[in-house]
This record gives C-alpha cells, structure tokens and sequence, in this order.
C-alpha cells in the first residue's frame, strides 16, 4: 500500500473523529457558552489529556514503535508478543500509581497548575477539582491504548486506532443530547460530561485491545520488571515524552495562564477544535504512518527510501495544510460564527475573541504539521533527546511570549506565543536534519513549496474579495442555513482556486499524485519521487 494512502486510512478515521468532535463543541457551545463551567471542564479535561499526550502517544510512538518493529524484524511475532508484555506489566504498574498520587494531590495542581487564576473564584475552583478528579483515570484506559495503537501500527493496521478516538464524541455527544433533551442545567451538563470522558476511555481501550488480538497478538500480564528491552524504552521514552506532546504542553501552559481571564479559557479551546481538524488529519496521519515506516527503511539500511519518505511526506502535508492555515487566517469569524453561535455562546457575544484566536492559530498551523512530520526523521533512528531540546527551546519561548502578551491581548496573546513556539521548533528541527545530513536534497520539494505558497496566497485573496461581497450573507442576522451556505461557498470557490493555482504553477501535478496513490504490490510502500518541474 502507498505512503498517501496510508495517510487516507489514518485520516480518515481521524477525519470521522474531528468531524463529530464539532458536532459536540457546537453542542458544548451552545450548553455552555464560553462561561464558568465551560472554563472548569475545559481546564479539567487538559491535565489527563496532556498526560496522555506526554505519556503515551508522545512516549510510545516516538519510542514504542521503533523497538517493537525492530523485534518483529528480528524475532518474529513472538518476540514482539513478549516485549509487549514485559512493557505492558511496567507500564500499568506505573500508571496505576501515578493515577492514585494525582487523585490524592489534585486540590494542590489545580490551585498551582492547571487554573491558578481560578484560586479567586471558590465555586469555580471547587468544580474544576471535582471534574478533574473524575475524569484523570481516563490516562490509564489512554494510555494502555496509545500502546496497542503503536502495536497495530508497526503491524500496518491503522484503522482500528485511527477510529477509536472517535468513541469519545459520540459518547460526550450523547451525553449533551440528553442533557438538551432532560433540561438540565450547566452544573449537570459538566458532570454528565466528565463520567462519559471515562466511559469513552474504557470503550477506546476495549477497540484497540480487541484489534490487537485479532491481528494475532495476545498481551498478558506479566510481573513488572527492569528488562533490557525495557529499559532501553524507558530511556528512548522520557525525552521522546515531552518532544511529542509539545503541543499539548504549550496548550496547557496557556490554560494555566489563561485562567486568570474570565471566558480565556474556553475561548481557546473552541478555537484550537477547529484548527485541530487539519492538524489531526493531516499532521497525525504522517506522524502515525511516517515513524514504523523510516523506521524499517532504516532497518534495511535504505537510506535513499528514507529521504524520499521523508519529503514525500512533507510535500503532501504543505499542499493539503497551506491552503487550510489560509482559510483560517481570512475566514475565522464566519467560521466561527457558523459553528458556534448560537446558545449561551451567543448570548455572550464570545465569536471575535474565538475568531482572532482562530486566525492566529492558523498562521501557526503549517508549523504544528510539519513538526510531526520532521520529529520521525530523529526517533526512527532511536534520537529522542535532540528533539526534546528542541521542544524545551520552544516551550520557553512559548511562556516567555504569553506572560509578555497575556495581560494587553489577552487570549490571543497566548495563541501568538503558541505559533511562535511552533515555528521555533519546527525550524530546529528542520535545520538540524540537515546539518546531519538525514535530509536529501530534494530539488522537486524545493520547486514546488514556493509555488505552494503562491497558490494558498491567491486564494486567501480571493476568500477576502468573496467574504466582502457576501458580508450580509455572512453576518449574524441572516439565518443559519443562509450563513452556512455562504461559507459553503467560498469554501468550495477557494478550493477550486486553490487547485488551479497549484496545478497551474507546477506546485503539484497529477503524476506526481497517481504515483504516490498507486497500490504496490505485496503491500510494501515504495514511494517515487515527483516528476521534475518542466
């Protein structure tokens, strides 16, 4: 099967989970608006989520992955089955006490380090431990599914991870149609959504668990010990941590800085929904897909195949994301305006805010992309330290930029210092792959980014002409159905110019595209390199 259409598998059961993960913001939006509760759940709901990201996608994908490829290489499925079990076992007993120590001091990281800023406000401060304390076990169910995911991508089936995910939105969607349905008021509508985010993590857990077996691999429990296989993931596996879920830490930081504003909190979780549609079927696809794949190209020493992996997947995420970062930028206020307005979010007349964080997060979307796309040239080769610098170096200029802007822009002063810190990253590691030489020249790649860049241009011009001209069409007094067909609209007329522009340039070209979505036989990737420019 080709590199892309690993990428669609992926993505398109990331696609179904991004897709209802709207239909439930827009539900969370109008229960909510961009009040207290919504403030609580959102800052509630960030600690277990980082913690999976650090924990577990970070961890084990990065360092995961790598290893147990290796040992199907080496050993065969059994091999593989029984270095499983072993970081199975550690992995539990690790989580299980780490789940019981948070419980115990989650009073103390809320008031020190999820929301210090609502410390003031007793009520508001009280519901976030409350629905933090709920819904933290969802790390354990998560993350002992972010392994088995790892474990079915080595063994090339992506589905059943990629669709687990989208469990948890229909069950928090479930969760808000009751609610609507019975009346209920804010404070239940928070509580019936922190118990369905552990529901969804059993039921996520129970997929990939049952995938697993099916593809032939039974995990059992074994005795937690320091094996040397285990070890060395321990060692690939904190820096690998804290490099993947950089994202989600700087997103944690702006909580935590956040929740000294009322309503910036909840602002900055509506947008980031929105931007996290191209980001997670774009950027997580190739990081999902790009990582077991460098990493058996390395095996067999193919360094050739590793480059082309390398920059195919790049070309892919900049054609597909360039145009999504510039729809952002110039259409986020009837974006957000379809989506959420409506409800208590209306009522709070939240939609600017939302937008201009919205805008701001899209000038740091191809960054966000192109980070997951460069950290599995460095833990394909078992380089998990270089990267967590990196993500140290960006996280620094994250904090520093919020703490500078928070107080005069507010919400989206820590959007501009996420985006930032995005791009800070992405260049290092970018700039550092190719000093070591882990980075062919690609001349085809080179040719065509600029023109890429062009194309995204002119259509972001020509949103801006269209989005003038249907300004009544476009505003809060029309009807929804009318507001919704105008962005429709020039969603669709951008896409069109966006393609022509980039077919017409040389930016993309239809063979480049036929060969790249060509199955192969026996089902092994082999990517091609573009035609040459004419």
């Amino acid at each position: 099967m080709s590199l892309v259409r690993k990428f669609a598998t992926v993505a398109s059961g990331t696609l179904m989970s991004r897709v209802l993960g709207f239909t439930r913001e827009m539900l969370m939006a109008a229960a909510l608006g961009t009040g207290p509760v919504a403030d609580a759940f959102n800052a509630a709901f960030q600690f277990p989520n980082t913690f999976r990201r650090l924990f577990a996608e970070g961890a084990f994908n990065a360092a995961f992955v790598p290893l147990f490829a290796k040992e199907i290489e080496a050993n065969g499925v059994d091999g593989a089955k029984r270095f499983s079990e072993e970081v199975f076992g550690v992995l539990f007993t690790v989580l299980l006490a780490l789940t019981i120590a948070m419980e115990l001091a989650m009073p103390l990281i809320v008031r020190y380090g999820i929301a210090p800023g609502f410390a003031d406000d007793a009520d508001k401060y009280a519901l976030t431990v409350s629905l933090a304390t709920i819904m933290f076990p969802y790390l354990i169910c998560m993350s002992l599914g972010a392994m088995m995911a790892g474990m079915l991508n080595s063994l090339r089936r992506y589905f059943a991870a990629a669709v687990a995910p989208v469990f948890l939105n229909i069950i928090l969607i479930g969760v808000l149609g009751y609610a609507w349905y019975d009346g209920s008021d804010a404070l239940a509508v928070g509580y019936g959504l922190a118990w369905g985010v552990l529901a969804a993590g059993i039921v996520q857990l129970a997929i990939v668990w049952a995938a697993v077996r099916y593809a032939g691999v039974s995990i059992g429990f074994r005795r937690p010990r320091l094996t040397p296989n285990v070890k060395r993931l321990l060692w690939l596996a904190l820096p690998a941590a804290v490099t993947g879920g950089i994202t989600q830490i700087n997103t944690l930081i702006g909580t935590a800085i956040a929740s000294g504003q009322d309503r910036a909190v909840s602002s900055l979780a509506y947008a980031d929904r929105v931007y996290q549609l191209p980001l997670g079927v774009v950027g997580v696809a190739v990081a999902i897909v790009l990582l077991p794949e460098l990493a058996r190209a390395l095996k067999a020493g193919d360094e050739a195949e590793a480059s082309n992996l390398q920059n195919r997947s790049v070309e892919f995420t900049l054609f597909l994301t360039l145009p999504a970062a510039a729809a952002l930028l110039v259409m986020a206020e009837p974006i957000v305006r379809v989506l959420y307005e409506r409800g208590a979010f209306a009522a709070t007349g939240s939609t600017p805010v939302v937008a201009e964080i919205l805008a701001i997060f899209g000038l740091g979307l191809p960054a966000f992309v192109l980070i997951k796309a460069f950290t599995p040239g460095y833990f394909a080769r078992e380089d998990t330290k270089t990267p967590m610098v990196f993500a140290a170096i960006s996280v620094a200029v994250n904090i520093t930029t919020a703490l500078l802007l928070f107080p005069s822009m507010g919400g989206p002063g820590i959007a501009t210092a996420s985006a930032l810190a995005g791009w800070v990253n992405a260049a290092l590691l970018l700039a550092v792959l190719v000093r070591r030489g882990h980075w062919g020249k690609d001349a085809p790649l080179l040719t065509r980014i600029p023109r890429l860049v062009l194309a995204a241009a002119g259509m972001a011009a020509a949103l801006h002409v269209g989005a003038a001209y249907l300004s009544d069409e476009l505003s809060s007094a029309s009807p929804l159905y009318i507001q919704a067909g105008a962005l429709a609209l020039l969603s669709a007329g951008g896409a069109i110019i966006y393609f022509a522009l980039a077919f017409g340039t040389g930016g993309a070209d239809l063979g480049m595209i036929r060969r790249n979505v060509r199955r192969r036989g026996g089902g092994k990737s082999v990517p091609t390199a573009p035609s040459p420019d004419p």
